[in-house]
């Protein structure tokens, strides 16, 4: 068996087209114009990458989009106040504080300070709440992409058995509550689970978020699987140079596989389309307008 790529690329360009419409009506409508603030702390080069692809895309789609670059030193009553001036600027929909922040500024604190209405992260402990607890909440960007992408491939995902390796707040935790929501049978193990090989061989649905390059082998995956591959890592080849692979081994899974994502070209470009679905979403319930379709969990 051969696996069918699903291709992260192609699919965040038709969420970003649904949230470049869905912006078009808003403003044709309702004079509205989404607003997302991105707030960078210090010169993280990764970051500054990250936060300009944002921008660049926020724009694409017809938002407003807004930078704050403050000073590595920057001290957390600032940066606070600067959050609480966000909060309360109707202008702004969607808040994002980009991590990681220098050692010296509580990022809990940080990231609850923002208003869970804006909280486009989905961070927040209200919304981690709401979501553990099966109520509309701001939703994590990378898990909400790739539920999206199941269901995309999948139509419905009830009563599949899933398997998410890795348990972060970020990813795993967020992934095993929106695959409960969709009613699967969701186990989620990581690196301390018994027999783990013999955990995700059961799995119809394998999420791996775990942070370890190519840690997956192809035998762990059940015919016919989908392998949803959160991982970035890059990693030195024979010839000195470098590349990026994902959690699992691409070639020995894609082996086996029903579908899988790979890395790059999968899950990431996802994550960045379903921060400017949550900033519209955000918007819309602010406003009492109905939220757009297929860009929710």
């Amino acid at each position: 068996m051969t696996a069918q790529v699903i291709d992260g690329k192609a699919f965040a360009a038709e969420v970003r087209g649904k949230v470049a419409e869905h912006v078009a009506r808003l403003k044709e409508k309702h004079d509205l114009v989404p607003g997302l603030a991105v707030v960078l702390v210090g010169e993280d080069p990764a970051s500054e990458v990250y936060v300009r692809s944002k921008g660049k895309q926020t724009t694409e789609v017809g938002m407003k989009s807004v930078e704050h670059k403050l000073d590595a030193d920057t001290s957390e009553a600032d940066l606070l106040a600067l959050i609480d001036q966000l909060n309360k600027d109707d202008s702004i929909n969607g808040i994002l504080v980009q991590l990681p922040l220098p050692g010296h500024l509580d990022e809990d604190l940080v990231i609850n300070s923002i208003d869970p209405a804006k909280d486009v992260d989905g961070f927040h402990i209200s919304n981690v709440g709401l979501l553990g607890t099966g109520q509309k909440s701001m939703v994590p960007c990378t898990p909400l992409g790739c539920l999206m992408m199941l269901r995309e491939h999948h139509g419905s995902l009830s009563g599949m058995n899933a398997v998410v390796i890795g348990r972060s707040n970020i990813v795993g935790k967020p992934m095993a509550q929106l695959l409960l929501g969709d009613s699967c049978t969701v186990t989620i193990a990581h690196s301390r689970t018994k027999d783990l090989a013999d955990v995700v061989r059961r799995a119809d649905i394998v999420v791996a978020a775990v942070g370890r390059p190519e840690m997956v082998p192809g035998d762990w995956i059940k015919e016919g699987a989908t392998v949803i591959d959160v991982g970035i890592n890059r990693i030195e080849k024979d010839d000195g140079k470098t590349k990026l692979v994902g959690d699992v081994d691409y070639a020995s899974c894609a082996e086996r596989a029903g579908a899988i994502t790979p890395v790059p070209g999968g899950v990431g470009p996802m994550t960045i389309a379903c921060l400017l679905a949550n900033t519209l979403t955000a918007t819309c319930r602010a406003n009492g307008l109905e939220e757009p379709e297929g860009l929710t969990a």
